[in-house]
């Protein structure tokens, strides 16, 4: 399994894309982390590992625009910091 495959699986991740195989990760971890449930969640860091997700939305979220819902962000920032400290 893909990481694409959780967005073939659950297209209403990711509403405004048909081709799937053209998104990159950090497109996919965004979707998963702010529409997905914890079972999409945990199948991403499966397949991803909690160290390179926690990487890419680090990496989202330095920014000064962000796509991430306030309530997302700080749970996610709050869950890598304590499972996925120093990446």
């Amino acid at each position: 399994m893909t990481i694409q495959d959780i967005i073939r699986k659950k297209p209403y991740l990711i509403w405004y894309v048909k081709n799937y195989d053209s998104l990159d990760e950090s497109a996919i971890v965004e979707a998963v982390l702010n529409y997905g449930d914890w079972d999409d969640v945990q199948q991403l860091i499966k397949l991803l590992g909690v160290k390179k997700t926690a990487k890419i939305f680090r990496k989202q979220i330095s920014g000064f625009r962000t796509n991430y819902r306030s309530e997302v962000k700080n749970y996610f920032k709050l869950y890598f910091d304590k499972y996925a400290p120093n990446t």
